[in-house]
């Protein structure tokens, strides 16, 4: 018995450990989206990006700032693709996420982000001669059938006007900022730090934000501070911008980048869970039928990349 004991309980750490970096993630990403959420109309949306990143920024360079000053030659060289994923993952994805939030609901947000992967593969058969089999096209196109279920809301004449809600529009836009992003970073050398390299992209995010965060705060005004306010771009700063990359990038190094990327699908189900929590909302069945319908695809696009 007292060897058992001793056998399993490591194994019962390694369960943890691994469910730990597998589910964290996932749940500090979906926590941006409720945030996003309950702060629109109160903190603008390029306000809350840039300020965002702006204390992301502040609480990684510490710990990057020796690698920045090491490896800047290699920024100089890599600098257009740095740039275009600085654009793409850092400024466009989170602020579209954020202006979306306005009109849209955190379910909603989150169902789509499912829609990334796929998204993925589309660039790569478009833009970098990637294959894909037949089962594959068909995971993309019953998963994007899941996206149009949600965008209209379930109403096929809706769709067919193309009244579709602006919000569920700019987090579209937003996912598809990610899946350039991913793709832009996909090659990125080896060479390159990969902490140093999200610190260099936070202040060039920084710096390309500034002169729409001031933009903004001319014509709509400064944020509405509260406690609230306060502890939203906090989280938003430092969870889902630092710690959430940080546990990300340790769950790929000892999982491996399928098994830790299968795990970003837990978000639009924290989501739903948070967002009836913290935020009231309701979950239809036009947003059921979508998530079904964009994970059936992902599921056929698994399984068929699993015989490659």
């Amino acid at each position: 018995m007292q060897q058992t004991a001793t056998i399993s309980s490591p194994n019962l750490k390694a369960l943890f450990t691994t469910i730990a970096l597998l589910t964290l993630p996932p749940l500090f990403w979906a926590g941006n989206f409720i945030v996003g959420r309950s702060v629109s109309g109160v903190v603008p949306p390029l306000t809350l990006s840039f300020l965002r990143w702006v204390i992301a920024s502040l609480v990684l360079l510490p710990f990057t700032w020796r690698i920045l000053a090491k490896e800047w030659p290699l920024y100089r060289q890599h600098r257009r693709r740095i740039l275009l994923a600085s654009v793409t993952g850092i400024c466009a994805f989170n602020s579209l996420i954020y202006v979306g939030l306005q009109s849209t609901t955190a379910n909603n947000a989150m169902i789509l982000n499912a829609f990334i992967p796929l998204l993925i593969s589309l660039f790569g058969v478009l833009f970098l001669k990637l294959q894909l089999r037949v089962n594959q096209w068909l995971g993309m196109i019953i998963s994007f059938m899941g996206v149009l279920a949600i965008v209209s809301h379930g109403s096929l004449q809706q769709l067919l006007s193309f009244s579709l809600n602006p919000g569920d529009i700019w987090v579209f836009s937003a996912m598809i900022c990610w899946a350039v992003y991913t793709l832009t970073i996909k090659n990125m050398p080896a060479a390159i730090n990969r902490y140093g390299l999200m610190s260099i992209q936070m202040m060039i995010g920084v710096v390309i934000l500034l002169p729409f965060y001031l933009g903004e705060l001319t014509t709509v005004g400064a944020p509405q501070w509260s406690y609230h306010a306060a502890f939203a771009l906090a989280y938003v700063g430092i969870m889902p911008s630092v710690v959430a990359y940080l546990i990300y990038s340790t769950s790929v190094a000892r999982l491996g980048p399928a098994r830790a990327g299968q795990s970003i699908n837990l978000l639009p189900v924290f989501g739903v869970v948070l967002s009836l929590l913290f935020l009231g909302e309701s979950i239809h069945l036009y947003q059921l039928a979508g998530m079904a319908l964009i994970f059936a695809g992902l599921f056929a696009t698994t399984r068929s990349a699993g015989r490659d």
